[in-house]
């Protein structure tokens, strides 16, 4: 069963995604902002991180920059997930060495399928 370490700060978006994820047979962990994603990836060795850019305590931007320079959890992809739908979000998400991005709300097909994706390479 592979892991995606999913760090939102929002409830209603943790909840539902989890419960989905988790009737696709991932386990699903928790992270509530940016630092504490940052401390799982490295205590809980996840196979994929899902990072909501908009948290508080350390933003998914600088904690998606901070996990791509630490050799100990560069190797784990990143999907970054925002509300903001502009192509320099996008642009901004993956120099920040995320490895792939999608938007919220989220359209879990096409969300599967780059989960799906990341997970095979």
């Amino acid at each position: 069963m592979k892991k995606i370490l999913y760090v939102e700060d929002n409830e209603m978006n943790r909840d539902m995604l989890g419960r989905r994820l988790t009737r696709r047979e991932y386990d699903v962990i928790f992270a509530f902002d940016g630092q504490e994603g940052l401390d799982k990836m490295k205590s809980e060795n996840p196979d994929l991180v899902l990072m909501d850019m908009g948290l508080p305590v350390l933003d998914g931007w600088e904690a998606t920059t901070q996990a791509k320079a630490d050799p100990e959890i560069s190797n784990i992809p990143i999907i970054a997930l925002t509300a903001h739908a502009m192509e320099h979000d996008r642009q901004k998400a993956l120099e920040c060495g995320a490895d792939d991005f999608d938007t919220k709300p989220v359209d879990f097909k096409r969300l599967l399928e780059k989960i799906e994706s990341n997970l095979s390479t």
